[in-house]
């Protein structure tokens, strides 16, 4: 494939493994938008090139064919990249239109798990960034009790994350969510950096919990 002039200079820009999240933030603020740019870094298969692509893609272009496509492309990166290339998608894209917000929530029982983790990650961000939490918490959490233990392992965090975010915000459900944590033991021997929450239920929603009334006294 012929790439442009201003693709393969900005690949030369971004090939050396020292480059950073901000570079390519810095590198996309003076592109902005240009899907067809997008599409060439994007067919590098470099992580870091997909990554600026991501932040340089027009939304409006993103049909639940090119969404597919994209998923596709995203499942061969080794793990890390893999599920850092997913998040970013729906954090930076996916999240910010209703057409493709309307796409994700009909992944919830999708055959591909990047689709079902990004369809948990959707639902723990609506209850950390809203101040009313959604009407399905109930039927969300039963079925995070009843597939949490057989899922895929970055769906199971994902769903993890997200019990975690209803128990946080939602105090009627925090002691279930607490108990779900206990029962399944997931995460509870996890060696965690300093300054970093835990994964285990139980802690992650005590430090979240203690960290929002010392917010609300602020």
């Amino acid at each position: 494939m012929t790439i442009s002039t201003q693709a393969q200079n900005i690949l030369t820009q971004i090939a050396d493994k020292n480059t950073k999240l901000g570079d390519l933030r810095t590198i996309a603020k003076e592109v902005k938008k240009d899907h067809v740019l997008a599409m060439e870094l994007w067919a590098s298969k470099r992580v870091l090139a997909r990554q600026l692509a991501i932040l340089i893609m027009d939304k409006k272009q993103l049909t639940e064919e090119v969404v597919d496509t994209l998923i596709h492309d995203i499942e061969p990166h080794r793990e890390k990249a893999k599920l850092h290339l997913i998040d970013w998608l729906f954090a930076n894209q996916l999240a910010k239109d209703k057409k493709t917000i309307a796409m994700i929530e009909s992944w919830q029982h999708s055959k591909s798990s990047l689709k079902r983790r990004t369809y948990y990650y959707y639902q723990a961000r609506l209850r950390w960034m809203g101040q009313t939490p959604p009407p399905n918490s109930e039927e969300l959490l039963s079925t995070i009790e009843k597939n949490i233990e057989t899922e895929e392992p970055e769906v199971q965090w994902m769903m993890n994350f997200t019990a975690g975010q209803i128990g946080i915000f939602q105090e009627k459900y925090r002691a279930r969510c607490i108990a779900l944590g206990e029962r399944t033991g997931l995460y509870k021997d996890e060696m965690v950096a300093k300054n970093c929450t835990p994964s285990y239920l139980p802690q992650l929603i005590a430090i979240q919990v203690e960290k929002e009334k010392q917010r609300k006294r602020l």
